[in-house]
């Protein structure tokens, strides 16, 4: 008996359907997934029998946890830097599809939606969350930088609250999602499958409430005032310096988590959210994003943040800088124009 797809594409009523299906690897997107959803969306794009595109995943427990990053590291380690940057070229330009696809995706996430399930969730018109859902970009933990088009929803965040975000790993619950732009409505997860069948019956989203509250408060608004006076900083130098005097307890959990992360890291992502709030595209947030992962596991952190938390889980990575002798010209290299070799087809 042959395997089930790791992403199951169909089309169900009305609906054009995708499903993560690797609940035991937490839904983790790897090359043959993102290209799985690009072509089923090339499909549906002109399909009269598709009125929207339906995105959900098997399991409680993860939405999808982030990218499948195993074989990247592996060839990385080899010195073979292609195939990392082959899968972020495939990957970037299926986000772009759904950020620009012109019929409405539904994306219905629960459990943990992390990095590459923001990539493919976060963009789409329509994004539900529940009480289990936890939401976060926590990039700069493993030496890379908040991707797949996770720059411009952090840029378009309240405030400063993108930075905090990006640089942090913070996670949002629904309240705190909604409020940071990276999701629109909150829908109990026991009444998902009755709105997954209306949503394949009907084929229009305005059936979705819009009235619903969580249950569960956020911890980012209440926390507006804190995160703006520190992340207003410059760089990430400032940043740190404003959280050193300010004595809160908002400022030590912060600059514990800052200690942790890559330097290298945590300073291109703050430039890299304020490059996209000055360009509000996200084809230009995805071309930013991958002058730096293009760059990452030959020049960066990547490869050691990648073995100290998830292969070794020694959770012990040996930066290549610490914050006090972060060179402006290492992170300057990491965020250079690319040349022809680092393009991404976006057609």
């Amino acid at each position: 008996m042959s395997e089930r797809p790791t992403m199951i594409a169909r089309k169900e009523g009305r609906a054009g359907r995708l499903t993560f299906n690797r609940p035991q690897a937490l839904n983790a997107l790897d090359h043959d997934m993102a290209m799985a959803i690009e072509a089923a969306l090339d499909r549906w794009r002109d399909d009269p029998e598709v009125d929207l595109v339906l995105i959900d995943a098997e399991g409680e427990r993860a939405f999808c946890a982030g990218g499948d990053i195993a074989a990247v590291y592996r060839a990385g380690i080899a010195g073979d830097y292609r195939p990392g940057r082959e899968f972020w070229a495939d990957e970037y330009r299926m986000n772009a599809k759904i950020a620009e696809y012109a019929k409405p995706i539904v994306a219905f996430m629960q459990g943990f939606v992390m990095g590459g399930g923001v990539g493919v969730g976060g963009h789409a018109s329509h994004r539900i969350v529940g009480d289990s859902t936890q939401v976060s970009m926590p990039e700069s933990g493993i030496g890379l930088i908040p991707d797949v088009g996770g720059t411009l929803l952090l840029a378009r965040a309240p405030g400063r609250i993108g930075e905090y975000l990006g640089v942090t790993g913070a996670r949002m619950n629904a309240a705190d999602a909604i409020h940071a732009g990276f999701a629109d409505l909150y829908l109990p997860e026991a009444e998902w499958d009755a709105m997954k069948a209306q949503l394949i019956a009907t084929g229009t989203p305005g059936i979705l409430p819009r009235d619903r509250t969580p249950e569960a408060p956020g911890t980012l608004a209440p926390l507006a005032a804190d995160i703006e006076r520190a992340f207003l900083g410059e760089d990430i130098h400032a940043v740190v310096a404003k959280l050193e005097t300010s004595g809160s307890d908002f400022a030590a959990r912060t600059l514990k988590t800052i200690y942790r992360n890559s330097p290298l890291s945590m300073e291109a992502t703050l430039r890299l959210v304020r490059m996209t709030r000055q360009d509000d595209s996200i084809r230009k947030a995805l071309e930013n994003e991958f002058r730096f992962t293009w760059r990452a596991a030959e020049f960066g952190d990547f490869l050691e943040g990648v073995r100290a938390q998830i292969i070794d889980k020694d959770r012990n990575p040996k930066w290549k800088h610490d914050l006090a002798s972060l060179p402006d010209t290492e992170v300057a290299l990491m965020l250079e124009p690319l040349g022809p070799e680092g393009r991404i087809d976006f057609a």
